[in-house]
């Protein structure tokens, strides 16, 4: 019993002989020893291994522990598949929603500066002695202004943001 249960355990905690025997301060021959049945722990050992291997002694000396079920593991690996679409849906609408928004970007661009384009500077043959006339214009010939010296930038970086969120195949 014991010997099955330290193996076991150590198993389950994903754990080698070596490692086992660095947590418990012996050799790892020892640690084969014991799970072959060809020697025993004494108490103050056992103890260690219960705190080790985070189980009672008495888990230890007692029944035998059931190695768990390979279904159970069938179980946790469909449940990791899900899981796995689930992320892979979640990364998947996260890129088309910034590849969307960087075309937008793209198109609104253009279409501005078509827009600016097709106006021309017809702001500045207003009469600005109208006081209304005078603000809009400042207002829309400073937009222009600054639409003209960003809008370069905001149209590459719009590009480059369309070709790292397209799908690859």
């Amino acid at each position: 019993m014991l010997k099955e249960n330290i193996k076991i355990l150590r198993k389950q905690k994903g754990l080698s002989q070596e490692e086992l025997s660095i947590k418990l301060n012996v050799v790892r021959q020892t640690v084969s020893k014991w799970e072959q049945g060809l020697s025993v722990p004494d108490a103050e050992m056992l103890i260690s291994i219960s705190e080790v291997l985070d189980t009672p002694v008495s888990t230890l000396l007692g029944e035998s522990i059931r190695i768990d079920n390979p279904n159970d593991l069938k179980v946790i690996s469909e449940k990791l598949e899900i899981i796995n679409l689930q992320l892979s849906k979640r990364k998947e609408s996260k890129r088309k929603f910034w590849h969307c928004t960087f075309l937008s970007i793209c198109l609104i661009t253009i279409i501005v500066f078509i827009g600016i384009a097709v106006m021309g500077n017809a702001f500045l043959e207003w009469d600005y002695n109208k006081i209304e006339y005078a603000v809009i214009g400042v207002i829309i010939h400073s937009f222009v202004w600054i639409f003209v010296k960003v809008s370069p930038l905001i149209f590459i970086i719009s590009i480059v943001g369309v070709c790292l969120t397209r799908k690859k195949e």
